[in-house]
């Protein structure tokens, strides 16, 4: 089978829509959200060729929840993988600029979260590096090292100089 598009998100469905259908799960690294072409097979074996097109002004990358098909009583769903991050507080706006730029010349992407999120907090999260870590402790900047499935994926930073 052959996938052109998403059809939707389960975690924008009510429960109820989807309750009783038969579940497949596509288990997806969150490097591999990016790929709009390629080949994966479902946690039941079926195998499925994703042939994703963006839509004009969007990324078109995958996202967890995705759901690839449905009918009347099946589902074909994206799960992701949790990506070994380091969660980030910086307690004031100079260690937050400290962190950023020295990150940022790493070429780290960072995805930023406010309190109002699932970790409750302000913080900066960053894919796992030694090296950012160990900037970390010698700046005395709290982090956490966590794995967390993330709402959008890290996408390498192209740059030139």
């Amino acid at each position: 089978m052959i996938i052109d598009r998403v059809v939707g998100n389960l975690h924008e469905l009510p429960a109820k829509e989807v309750e009783g259908l038969h579940r497949e799960k596509v288990v997806l690294a969150s490097s591999e959200l990016v790929r709009r072409v390629q080949r994966v097979t479902t946690d039941h074996g079926q195998e499925l060729g994703l042939r994703l097109a963006a839509e004009p002004g969007e990324a078109g990358d995958l996202r967890d929840g995705d759901i690839l098909f449905r009918d009347e009583k099946n589902l074909i769903v994206i799960s992701v993988l949790p990506t070994d991050v380091l969660v980030i507080a910086p307690r004031t706006l100079q260690e937050m600029g400290s962190v950023a730029h020295s990150l940022g010349n790493r070429h780290l992407q960072a995805q930023f979260f406010g309190a109002d999120s699932e970790y409750q907090a302000e913080v900066m999260v960053v894919q796992y590096d030694h090296t950012a870590e160990d900037l970390l402790r010698r700046l005395a900047v709290p982090y956490s090292r966590q794995e967390r499935v993330m709402p959008v994926p890290f996408r390498h930073a192209e740059h030139t100089h």
